[in-house]
């Protein structure tokens, strides 16, 4: 049997509520099934809730309290998650963020950063270092929480099932340091061998194809219409018109069929983790350098032609 994995509640305020209500249901001696029973959710609703990945419904709420005897604090309580679900992410994120706990499917391309979802914290301090230069260290750390509450998406088994394309450059040019780097695709490629989450490695020599600018987010579900999320350096749109989503869908297809195999794309991120950490990727870039120099420095080279 799995054991279950614990709750920390200091994550966010989301994971706080959740973490009290499943001791409260434990208290009472209640299952899942038993908690909910009567309601209009489900079990598995009530247990993202429990885990801090989906927002609790007033009504809902009402009927915990209801079942638990909590005096109406689950109700009480529920805005102040909304809220701090809304400070979690990025405004033109929001959105997005809220159905991703609903995605049956997740389809995702990455041209220069590695996802969200997947990144360690020092790959994400240097982006949100990169992108937001003057955040303190407060909300440095606000935003690295934040972050890392999204990892259920890809590591854990109840999460959507996930298919990740992302570009080889990512591989070739980091924009880490090599430590880091190496842990991170250590990761990426240990969490792709747990569970159902498929990575792809689009060679830089597969010429023109699509979604070459910008990240890309598909989301299907078990009822509602599938939706696209595409994000810039500071803003995003959410598209949720059938035809349009379509397209994207037809286009991510055909980048898949660009894309590696996922066995030997997944050979490559482990073969550039050990590069990193050894030491051979930061030996090659010096070899390069060299021989650039030379070049440059060559009767007819480019500094002559530069004349």
């Amino acid at each position: 049997m799995v054991a279950r994995k614990d709750i920390d509640g200091s994550a966010s305020v989301p994971a706080f509520y959740g973490k009290e209500l499943r001791w409260k249901r434990e208290d009472a001696g209640l299952t899942l099934q038993q908690a909910i029973a009567g309601s209009f959710y489900g079990v598995s609703y009530l247990s993202e809730i429990e885990r801090g990945h989906r927002r609790m419904p007033l009504d809902l709420a009402a009927h915990i309290d209801r079942v638990l005897r909590t005096d109406g604090f689950f109700a009480r309580r529920c805005e102040d998650v909304r809220k701090a679900r809304t400070n979690l992410v990025a405004p033109y994120f929001q959105d997005a963020f809220d159905m991703e706990t609903r995605a049956r499917d997740i389809q995702e391309w990455s041209p220069m950063l590695l996802p969200g979802p997947l990144q360690l914290e020092p790959y994400i301090r240097e982006m949100i270092h990169t992108f937001n230069p003057k955040d303190g260290e407060a909300e440095v750390a606000r935003k690295v929480a934040s972050r890392r509450t999204r990892t259920w998406v890809f590591e854990e088994p109840e999460g959507p099932a996930s298919w990740v394309v992302l570009d080889e450059s990512i591989l070739r040019n980091p924009v880490v340091s090599d430590q880091v780097m190496a842990e991170q695709l250590e990761h990426i490629a240990a969490v792709a061998h747990r569970r159902h989450y498929v990575p792809q490695i689009l060679p830089w020599n597969a010429g023109a194809h699509p979604f070459m600018m910008g990240s890309t987010l598909l989301m299907t579900f078990g009822d509602e219409p599938p939706v696209m999320y595409t994000e810039g350096m500071y803003s995003g749109q959410l598209i949720d018109d059938p035809g349009i989503v379509e397209q994207y869908q037809q286009a991510y297809n055909r980048l898949r069929a660009a894309a590696l195999p996922p066995k030997t794309s997944l050979k490559m991120i482990e073969d550039a983790a050990e590069d990193f950490a050894n030491g051979n990727h930061a030996r090659r870039l010096e070899r390069r350098q060299l021989a650039h120099e030379q070049l440059q420095h060559r009767p007819g080279g480019a500094l002559r032609r530069g004349r």
